[in-house]
């Protein structure tokens, strides 16, 4: 059985103004982001990680090597570009109240109604490129795996749900009905036939987190 641990990386400065980072836009990770990344470890400490992948964008590879230094672990750190955010397009580095007033019927969409989502108007990508190119990466990285491996996968609130709903085998359509992931939480999934099916451990998972968690905390 593989078992893997999905972590979206610490929260941004962006995030906490409630601004659509996307696939090209960045910024620095919180103070408190790197407390936060400390208490997810302390939590995971007892698992025995044999490989972490991490999406190419600062804020998860910076996540990804402070994970790795405060669990006191040795194993390899690899970047797979397959595994960034959404390209949001022209939405990207907008607040969350601008986009809604000039793109409202997108960002629902984007929000509550994902087989209704249609980025051509901000020149974004779909769901359906987000899930197909995230999901085959799981698939070469389980496939890759040695029997029982314990996998990280630092990745992003929006491209995350997709993709592990997807792997999940969830209609498009319902994509969302479990909420989004918040800023260093895991969710735990595992494969006994090398990704031909998942199982859902735990969603979402912040119990191990001290702060009071806010909405922007959460996509």
């Amino acid at each position: 059985m593989t078992t893997l641990y999905f972590i979206r990386h610490g929260k941004t400065e962006w995030n906490l103004e409630g601004r659509y980072q996307g696939a090209r836009g960045d910024s620095p990770l919180l103070t408190s982001s790197y407390v936060e990344i400390e208490e997810l470890a302390h939590f995971l400490k007892p698992i025995h990680f044999d490989h972490l992948y991490t999406s190419p964008l600062k804020r998860t590879q910076v996540t990804s090597v402070a994970l790795k230094r405060d669990l006191g672990q040795d194993f390899p750190i690899t970047v797979v570009e397959a595994l960034h955010e959404f390209n949001l397009g022209l939405m990207e580095g907008m607040r969350f109240t601008e986009v809604e007033k000039q793109y409202p019927a997108i960002v629902k969409a984007f929000r509550e109604s994902p087989a209704d989502y249609d980025p051509t108007e901000i020149k974004g990508e779909t769901f359906e490129q987000v899930i197909a190119r995230t999901t085959q990466a799981i698939d070469t990285i389980v496939k890759a795996a040695q029997p029982n491996a314990h996998i990280l996968i630092v990745s992003h609130g929006a491209a995350m749900v997709a993709m592990m709903q997807s792997l999940l085998k969830t209609p498009l359509a319902q994509v969302r009905k479990d909420g989004g992931v918040t800023n260093s939480s895991v969710t735990t999934m595992t494969t006994n036939d090398q990704g031909a099916s998942f199982n859902l451990i735990k969603w979402n998972d912040t119990h191990f987190l001290s702060k009071q968690l806010s909405a922007t905390d959460t996509i």
